[in-house]
Order: structure tokens, then C-alpha cells, then sequence
């Protein structure tokens, strides 16, 4: 990771491990978590001189006071400074600041003509820069902010995975939805990944969990908020971990290796991939079979004059199939997911075929 920037983490065989409070609320607070932190193993201190709020008299950081107690911490220290910017003014402050690196937050992403200002300030710069989702589940707008970024010329570019807004219950703060960091991945695979648990946890008791996840998925890396008195935090108090639980977490935590490495190993694994795959291929041949059942039942719906759309059946076919899935160790959601494509496949197949009854009919009546 940015191995030109910090040459002591081109050395670590680790993960990039970011870590330190929401907030920079005083010098002393930022030396003291930054000598803890360090000592477990982080590499970058991660701290807020601005806090983007939802309503207006929040704390909202201390600003160039707060970049100052980083730049003399760090030169106390030796641990690099990483803190959020989402105006061209907080790049010009963290710039003159001698701030190492920058995350522009889920707020500022989802809005294009503000990343572009913001990498027009650092373009000519050599400075990392950390992109995190926006707040809706949206890849296309993820991956946009990073191309502003990359191509204004800077290279050190990596995405952070914090999860998404949800209306709906759950027991994250932000869902995780790992599906749509994977797609950026597929999409961009030389992004460099760092996972952030604390945001997407919003609590301290799943940070662990949601760590070891991002670990196993092979991110790059980790953001985790640490603050020394976590119920005094002046802000996001719920999800920061004390030192002493950061130090416990990373000896905790197991980085697995990429791949298999020696030809035993790997020829067991290419076995079961080999079976994944004619499993897979039994999925297609199946799926595909099913939808030439349905395009008959679109016929059949034409013959009869009846509606496409049969939520009453729709929802027989989630409540049987989830049922079905659960009782063979598979997840409510990935059930709910699957069968959702499955039926709007399904709807398109039956419509095609309507529509192409409809041409035939036409054409033999002229």
C-alpha cells in the first residue's frame, strides 16, 4: 500500500491497518491513542478535523487547530495522519498542514461536481487518497469519484468499504452489502480495498466479526476508530474501540493466505473448483429450463387472456423456496435475492413470449 509514500509498510507482510478516534479533540487525546495504537501494529492514525453533521449545531471538529495537534503528534510519533476534506478550502488547510493523506467521505461522494473540485485542488500533489461508498448503494457512483481522482493524475488511489443507508431493520449502522464492494473490485482490481467495520458496525460488539469478513474477502486493509474514553467521545461514541480492546482485536484478527502454496494443497483445491464448476453449469442448464417453462406459461397466459403478474403466486414461491433454503443451511437474503432475478427473469421471458404471439396473431390476420 502506497509503498513510495511509507516505505516501512512496503516492508509489513500485513494488511494496512488505519486506525485512531472519529474526532481530533485534543492534542493530548490524538499522542495518546496514536503511541497505543502504533504499538499494536497500525500504521496510519486516522483522525476528523471536520465533521460532516446531519443537523446544524453539532460538533463539527476544530478544524486547522485540529491539523495542527496532527502534524505534532506525527512528528512526535512517527505514524503518519490521515483525516477527511470535503471542500477545495480543507485540501489548500491539509495541504500547508503537511497532512500525509486524505478519505473523502460517504456524503461527499454522491456528489460529482464536489470530488471533481476537490481532485482539481490536489491535482499536482502526491497525496493518497482514501474514496469511501457513497451513502446509497450505488457502484457507478463509487467507482465515478474515483476516476475523478485517478484521472487527474494521482496515483495513490484506494476505495474504502464503510456500507450503505437502509431504511430497512438490521443490525448494522450501514449494511455492509459486500456484494457491491466485491463488483468494484471486478471492476477496478488493481483498488487497493480497505474495510472499515466501525462505520458499518455503528457498535463495538461486531467490529470483530465484521473485520475478520473484510480480511477473508482479501481487502488491503482496515480503517477502525479508536478513541482513549469512548463513552466521553464528542462524537460517534457507540462504535469506537478503547486501545486497549484495539490491541486485543488485532491479536485477534487472522490475515489467511491468498492462495494454496504448496502443489498438494492446490490440487485439492483445483478439485473443488473443478466440481464448482459442473455444479454451475448444472444451475444453467436448470435455470434455463425453467425459463422455457415459463415462456410456456407465457403462452398459455396469452391463450387465456391472463395478467403476467400473479403476486398472490410470487409470493407463495419466496415463502416455500426461503423455507427450503434455510432448511439447507442457506441465508433468508441470499433466498430473497436469488428468486427476485429468477422472476424478473421469468416476467421478461413470459412478456417476449406474449409479445411474440402477439406479432404471429397480427401477422396472420393481414
Amino acid at each position: 500500500m502506497f509503498k513510495s509514500f511509507h516505505p516501512s509498510i512496503n516492508e509489513l507482510q500485513t494488511p494496512l491497518i488505519i486506525a485512531g478516534p472519529c474526532s481530533a479533540e485534543s492534542e493530548e487525546q490524538l499522542l495518546e491513542v496514536a503511541m497505543q495504537i502504533k504499538a499494536a501494529g497500525a500504521h496510519v492514525m486516522r483522525a476528523g478535523a471536520w465533521k460532516p453533521r446531519t443537523r446544524p449545531n453539532a460538533f463539527e471538529g476544530f478544524g486547522l487547530e485540529a491539523l495542527t495537534w496532527m502534524q505534532n503528534v506525527s512528528i512526535k510519533t512517527g505514524i503518519p495522519f490521515v483525516t477527511e476534506v470535503a471542500t477545495p478550502n480543507h485540501v489548500e488547510m491539509v495541504l500547508k498542514a503537511g497532512i500525509s493523506m486524505v478519505w473523502i467521505g460517504a456524503r461527499t461522494t454522491v456528489n460529482p461536481f464536489l470530488v471533481q473540485q476537490i481532485a482539481d485542488a490536489l491535482k499536482g500533489s502526491d497525496m493518497p487518497v482514501f474514496v469511501k461508498n457513497p451513502v446509497n448503494p450505488d457502484v457507478s457512483l463509487w467507482r465515478g469519484g474515483i476516476e475523478r481522482f485517478l484521472n487527474n493524475g494521482l496515483t495513490k488511489v484506494a476505495a474504502i468499504h464503510r456500507g450503505f443507508s437502509s431504511y430497512e431493520n438490521s443490525v448494522y449502522r450501514n449494511k455492509p452489502n459486500w456484494e457491491l464492494a466485491i463488483e468494484l473490485r471486478r471492476q477496478m482490481p488493481q483498488l487497493p480495498m480497505i474495510g472499515d467495520p466501525s462505520h458499518i458496525c455503528g457498535n463495538t460488539t461486531l467490529i470483530k466479526e465484521v473485520a475478520q469478513i473484510a480480511l477473508d474477502l482479501q481487502y488491503n486493509g482496515l480503517m477502525i476508530e479508536v478513541h482513549p474514553h469512548p463513552e466521553k467521545a464528542l462524537s460517534d461514541a457507540q462504535q469506537q474501540l478503547t486501545p486497549a480492546a484495539f490491541c486485543d482485536l488485532m491479536k485477534q484478527l487472522i490475515v489467511r493466505k491468498a492462495s494454496a502454496e504448496n502443489a498438494f494443497e492446490l490440487s485439492k483445491l483445483e478439485d473443488l473448483r473443478d466440481f464448482i464448476d459442473e455444479i454451475d453449469d448444472a444451475i444453467i442448464d436448470k435455470i434455463a429450463e425453467r425459463m422455457n417453462v415459463a415462456r410456456k406459461i407465457g403462452q398459455y397466459k396469452n391463450e387465456n387472456n391472463i395478467a403476467i403478474l400473479q403476486p398472490e403466486r410470487f409470493r407463495e414461491i419466496l415463502d416455500t423456496r426461503t423455507k427450503k433454503g434455510i432448511s439447507n443451511m442457506l441465508t433468508k437474503e441470499f433466498i430473497l435475492r436469488l428468486y427476485s432475478l429468477i422472476h424478473e427473469e421469468s416476467i421478461f421471458q413470459q412478456t417476449t413470449q406474449m409479445d411474440n404471439s402477439a406479432k404471429i396473431k397480427s401477422e396472420k390476420t393481414k
